[in-house]
């Protein structure tokens, strides 16, 4: 018993000496940072590795330095053309400044997310329907560049901006399909008449180059009979000379 006695005042000491040493080491991974105070003040940033601390007077909060991937909510749109129109995007950032994270911001997440969501309301809100169908490049790159330039403060690098999804109701998806409709008629319609056009300059400059030399439309009268009896119909064609007529265009002139 005494010898039990004389032990337990060792093992006591031991048992502290662990639970102070398993507290004042810390292992950081290769993506981590660990953010230090000392007695509640800022005192620096260590790791990765192995990272020694004073039990009771150092405190260390974990960063992580890898690429979130934020889910931003469908957002209630009116556009600049007052159509309502509901919009969801998704983020990518990561944090490149451990210390602002931490010290500057209590929660980078949800204030990165809440800024995200006014945002896209803003930026969207200044474009037409259209251009938030056919410009989401432009539109992205935008909101992005906004996004990092005021979460910079924050120690946060916003890579990505996406718009996932831009859901219009139901009556003005048929308006937008009668517009499609309509313009699809009306590029017929210009092609139509630009071949119109076409032909018929090219009718003109056929029948210039025919009207010098007689001889060419009575040639032409040949071929056309030739395609005619190609064809093998029962229709029988006979060119009339157009010296005939002019013939008996003169001779009337001459008699009256």
């Amino acid at each position: 018993m005494t010898w039990l006695g004389n032990l337990a005042p060792f093992a006591a000491a031991l048992l502290f000496l662990l639970i102070v040493v398993a507290y004042a080491i810390r292992i950081l991974r290769e993506y981590e940072r660990g953010v230090i105070f000392t007695l509640g003040r800022f005192t620096g940033v260590k790791g990765p590795g192995l990272i020694l601390l004073l039990p009771y007077v150092q405190q260390m909060v974990r960063v992580d330095l890898r690429t979130r991937v934020l889910d931003v909510p469908s957002q209630d749109v009116i556009s600049r053309d007052n159509v309502s129109v509901r919009v969801s995007a998704v983020i990518y950032f990561r944090v490149i400044d451990a210390e602002k994270s931490t010290i500057q911001v209590e929660d980078f997440m949800a204030a990165t997310s809440q800024l995200a969501q006014t945002t896209l309301r803003s930026v969207l809100g200044k474009h037409d329907l259209d251009e938030m169908l056919a410009e989401r490049d432009r539109l992205n790159e935008d909101i992005q560049k906004i996004l990092d330039v005021q979460t910079d403060a924050w120690g946060i690098k916003v890579a990505t901006v996406e718009i996932k999804h831009v859901d219009i109701n139901e009556s003005m998806i048929r308006a937008i399909a009668r517009q499609a409709e309509a313009e699809r008629e009306r590029r017929a319609k210009v092609i139509n008449a630009e071949g119109e056009q076409q032909a018929a300059a090219k009718l003109l400059e056929a029948a210039e180059i025919l009207a010098r030399k007689p001889q060419a439309m009575q040639l032409r009268y040949l071929s056309t009979l030739n395609v005619i009896a190609g064809e093998k119909n029962s229709t029988i064609i006979f060119p009339f000379p157009m010296e005939i007529a002019d013939m008996l265009a003169t001779k009337k002139e001459g008699s009256s």
